[in-house]
């Protein structure tokens, strides 16, 4: 019988949070589990367009500085979190769709499992969910965390 060499379990683990308390879970979630596999987590923030934003374009400006304001202290937390917990963490903040962006990050560093929170809007449970269309994907073990 011959066994594999290496580690069992996850080597990069991608959490999509979004500053939900669902999200938040999952990057809680996401830590024990890098801390407990010995594996690294890239924590990706997804930033999409604020509907407002098309609707007062004089208050772009202000938006945009508010949204990179939040990104900054996610990034610090990320940052805090991962040197409390003893784990390698990645920050990243991209912009567009969150399961456009999720898969290109989890793709680009070859991720072995993905995070997620579940969501909490009503009409998830008839139209679908960011979490289910990553599971339909079917590409990566996805673990939703409420």
């Amino acid at each position: 019988m011959t066994f594999e060499l290496g580690t069992d379990g996850p080597s990069v683990i991608v959490v999509g949070v979004d500053g939900s308390p669902t999200s938040t879970h999952a990057g809680a979630y996401a830590v024990g589990l890098a801390r407990r596999q010995n594996s690294r987590i890239v924590v990706v923030y997804v930033v999409s367009a604020p509907a407002i934003a098309g609707l007062a374009p004089s208050a772009s400006g202000a938006i945009e500085e508010s949204l990179v304001e939040a990104v900054r202290e996610l990034a610090e937390q990320v940052e805090e979190g991962a040197r409390h917990h003893g784990v390698a963490a990645e920050f990243r903040a991209v912009r567009g769709d969150p399961y456009t962006e999720l898969t290109r990050v989890a793709d680009e560093v070859r991720a072995d499992a993905l995070v997620v929170g579940a969501s909490t809007q009503a009409g998830h449970r008839f139209v679908g969910s960011l979490a289910v269309r990553l599971v339909k994907a079917g590409r990566w073990p996805v673990t939703v965390v409420p």
